[in-house]
């Protein structure tokens, strides 16, 4: 209870702070988009899971990736050379372009539907593992203003291997170590119904 109280505050004062990055220009972002296409697909859903799916992820969200990419703060051996080049500017008009289109709808594979349900809106109180829903939103669909992804329709591969590098510190550009603590507490099982459950949540 104390965990999600100081998450929603976090959301609160996040809301309520001047944005500070740059504004995204779509159309300027479906100039350069073609770049990307090859890997997430020409309107953000990349037709293979080996590749995430970026349309109608958060716009924040997404331009603190492209950022943090350029940064090194987040390392990737593929968006490295991608994103070397890109300017401020052209990081936000990415990011308004994949923002403003709509996620190709997924499915859960009914094996783990019941698992994943439970652990995404509940958690695990034995382990002190929050509801995702918590920060993710009941329908996954993230928040915002927080920069806080949506999970709704993503790969469940994908998630899957975001929660273990999570879990492994291998991915550390979460704020507060959060993600790194909340799949510390996740059983690999646990990982993977979750994983296959937010591929058809919305």
């Amino acid at each position: 209870m104390k965990k999600l109280l100081v998450m929603s505050m976090m959301v609160w004062t996040m809301s309520v702070t001047p944005s500070v990055m740059a504004a995204g220009n779509a159309a300027a972002g479906e100039a350069l988009s073609m770049t990307c296409a090859a890997c997430h697909g020409v309107d953000g859903n990349s037709p293979s899971n080996m590749f995430p799916k970026i349309a109608g992820q958060g716009e924040g969200y997404l331009l603190k990736q492209l950022q943090e990419f350029k940064s090194g703060v987040r390392e990737n051996a593929v968006m490295a050379p991608m994103v070397a080049a890109l300017s401020e500017q052209d990081m936000a008009d990415l990011a308004a372009y994949f923002s403003s289109k709509p996620t190709a709808p997924g499915a859960v594979t009914e094996e783990l539907l019941e698992a994943g349900q439970t652990v995404y809106r509940a958690g695990n109180k034995e382990s002190g593992l929050p509801a995702c829903m918590a920060c993710h939103g009941p329908t996954g669909l993230g928040v915002p203003a927080a920069k806080w992804p949506a999970l709704s329709g993503q790969y469940a591969s994908y998630v899957e291997a975001q929660l273990k590098a999570f879990a492994a510190g291998t991915r550390s550009n979460d704020a507060n170590s959060m993600m790194r603590d909340i799949a510390g507490k996740m059983t690999a099982d646990e990982i993977k119904a979750v994983s296959a459950y937010v591929a058809g949540i919305h």
